[in-house]
């Protein structure tokens, strides 16, 4: 008998499995949480072999807002604009960075995300940017 709580949404948890994107061009690690069609969290370590600088971090938010919108396994995404980005600070080595996503407004195909990266209580980086989506 139901129990009249909302069930848990399941969801592969390895960006791979969204993303056309491999190393060393993926950017994420792990997805922690996934609305598909409204939000999503992820994160990923910062390691010495290759670092995080601040464009990588738009980047990785820009792959992150490609797994929250994309409906099918055959769409690709596009980033389409970079609209405002604020940067506070650099990644750190040896820390894990949270990525987050939130579709603020759609367009037919296009999509208005709003990013953030935070490194412990520190927000790295805030952005606006505005992504593409469709079949090839």
């Amino acid at each position: 008998m139901p129990s009249g709580s909302a069930e848990a949404f399941l969801f592969n948890s390895d960006p791979a499995h969204y993303l056309p994107h491999r190393y060393p061009f993926l950017f994420l690690d792990r997805i922690i949480e996934l609305e598909q069609g409204k939000r999503a969290v992820a994160m990923t370590g910062v390691s010495a072999a290759h670092g995080f600088s601040q464009i990588l971090m738009v980047e990785a938010v820009a792959q992150l807002a490609g797994i929250t919108v994309a409906q099918a396994g055959d769409e690709e995404g596009f980033l389409a604009s970079i609209d405002h980005a604020e940067f506070s600070a650099q990644a750190s080595v040896g820390s894990i960075l949270i990525i987050s996503a939130r579709v603020v407004k759609s367009f037919g195909r296009l999509f208005m995300i709003d990013g953030d990266v935070i490194q412990c209580t520190e927000r790295l980086l805030s952005v606006q940017l505005t992504l593409g989506v469709g079949k090839p």
